[in-house]
């Protein structure tokens, strides 16, 4: 389906109500017991894989006339009826928008209806890049495309002296307008429902401050980064006291080069509104960062003590596919021909790139390894990510085809599943710049981490994986961070982490610790536990 075809069935997905579906080779599948919005989205969802032998055909007992304005009554009969409606509420860069996403499946999965908003930019954002799972076949689940002033959407600069982002912040500004049609949102579900339950990130509070004005409404603050990081930053602002476990805490890089000044305007520009809430969230698990949690609910922050939850990690931790009816990325089946365990994932997310003169340091030290390896080589994401050209960094003459011919390594230069990739048995390493989501879905698949600190909190998190949870090793220590990495440092690193005993410990104790995390998301594990008691809180 193309756009308009889309938008014609959202504006009209609910006149398919009470239907039997028919697909050839499938007699008769009966789908009228599902709710109406189930039957639509196992249409839209056939519709948009091509299928175009699917036929609707309304029940006899459905009346012919039946349109929108019927279906809005039941709709809000329904809602009327709910005892809780999530609504989050993401910023706007990639790392964010997929870790609220994957958070909505999972609270979700407790029949609970959760709206997720954005622009319509970083929601179709959101929705191209989703990995693991399908939001559109999730009845419970819905997309609100909100507009935003425009925004310049310049390309990254590799050479800036501070790696971070700033490129990105016209789209920071722009999506923080979102208060007037979130309020409006708020406004409309509260009367359907018996609570509101608002999820923001940290840096949208300014965006939801309205929930103080809505009777039936309260917020939850969801922090994007570790909670190691977060009780750093708490126990540095509180003067360093001693601490027990405070062993790792005073060789932890400081924040210097890690933001611009005005991105640390904008984060305090948004910390008045943490006030407001009932609690904070983390995409952690206490059976990694337990320690840390425990030590954030002694804290008395943001105007009083407030309750933490640790509901990681927010990945799926399952992967399949069917290689027949779905063979997925092409870097997949490459997977399938490599010995288990033998493959090196190199990526640096979303918010990063690499200078020319990097890029070939990193390109004759991938290949001197003479270890395998996937590298997804993409520019750092534009605020719009569908909007102009993107760069296209050059490697040393003959590379890809070198590498290529060889069978040693496959070079990506468009989106890469990389939860699918850490999840595939022929992984065994990922040099990555920590961000956290990449630290999480890293560890909890038991892939072992050479860690290169780009900015934000990612020198941080190398500390956590390193030193703390000792599931890696550093690249560059962030004290370097402006000197060129050699090829010759990339080579060392590399067979460090694949080809030496060092790395065989390191892929032992990943291993230990992602079957710990996994577990923990199981019937009675703590991750399940500490999920069900916070759907129990909002639902009470």
């Amino acid at each position: 389906m193309d756009n308009e075809h889309i938008q014609n069935w959202e504006t009209n997905r609910w006149h398919v109500i009470n239907c039997f579906v028919i697909q050839e080779k499938i007699p008769l599948k009966i789908v009228s017991s599902l709710s109406p919005r189930e039957v639509c989205f196992f249409v839209y969802k056939s519709w948009a894989r091509g299928r175009s032998n699917l036929i609707v055909i309304q029940q006899p007992q459905a009346s012919a006339s039946l349109g929108m304005d019927n279906h809005q009554n039941h709709e809000e009969s329904e809602m009327k009826e709910a005892p809780v409606a999530v609504v989050m509420v993401p910023f706007p860069a990639q790392g964010h928008l997929n870790q609220l996403l994957q958070l909505s499946r999972l609270i979700s999965s407790y029949n609970v209806s959760v709206h997720y908003v954005g622009s319509v930019t970083h929601t179709h954002q959101a929705k191209l890049r989703v990995q693991g799972w399908d939001p559109l076949l999730h009845p419970n689940f819905q997309f609100h495309h909100f507009p935003t002033p425009h925004f310049h959407s310049p390309p990254p600069n590799p050479n800036s002296s501070v790696q971070f982002p700033a490129h990105l912040e016209s789209s920071f500004e722009a999506s923080s307008q979102l208060r007037q049609p979130v309020a409006a949102l708020l406004r409309e579900l509260s009367p359907r429902a018996r609570r509101i339950i608002v999820i923001h990130d940290s840096l949208m509070g300014s965006v939801i401050q309205d929930v103080a004005s809505i009777r039936n409404a309260e917020s939850y603050t969801f922090h994007s980064v570790s909670a190691f990081s977060i009780f750093l930053f708490l126990w540095e602002a509180a003067g360093k006291p001693v601490l027990k476990e405070a062993k790792f805490l005073e060789d932890v890089p400081s924040l210097d080069g890690c933001f611009p000044l005005e991105f640390l305007n904008f984060i305090a520009s948004q910390h008045q509104f943490k006030k407001l809430n009932s609690g904070n969230i983390y995409n952690t698990c206490k059976s990694m960062e337990g320690c840390y949690v425990d030590l954030l609910d002694g804290l008395e922050i943001y105007g009083g003590k407030k309750k933490h939850w640790a509901l990681g990690p927010f990945n799926p931790l399952t992967i399949c596919y069917d290689k027949k009816s779905n063979p997925g990325h092409r870097c997949l089946g490459w997977l399938d021909k490599q010995a288990p365990k033998s493959v090196l994932l190199v990526s640096f997310g979303t918010t990063t790139s690499l200078t020319d003169e990097q890029i070939k340091e990193l390109a004759i030290g991938l290949e001197q390894s003479k270890q395998k390896f996937i590298w997804v080589l993409r520019d750092a994401d534009k605020g719009d990510v569908f909007s102009g050209e993107v760069r296209r960094a050059e490697l040393p003459e003959g590379y890809e085809e070198r590498v290529g011919g060889r069978g040693m390594g496959l070079v990506v230069r468009d989106w890469a599943p990389q939860l699918e990739i850490l999840g595939h048995s022929s992984t065994g390493g990922f040099m990555s710049h920590c961000g956290w989501n990449s630290c999480l879905e890293s560890i909890s698949m038991g892939v072992p981490i050479a860690a290169w600190p780009m900015h934000s909190d990612q020198p941080r998190n190398t500390v956590l994986v390193a030193q703390v949870l000792k599931v890696g090793l550093v690249v560059r220590d962030w004290a370097q961070r402006e000197q060129l990495v050699a090829a010759s440092t990339v080579e060392k690193k590399v067979r460090s982490l694949m080809a030496s005993k060092e790395g065989d410990d390191m892929r032992k104790r990943a291993a230990e610790l992602g079957a710990t995390i996994q577990r923990s998301m199981d019937e009675g594990g703590v991750s399940r536990k500490e999920l069900d008691s916070f759907v129990a809180h909002i639902t009470r």
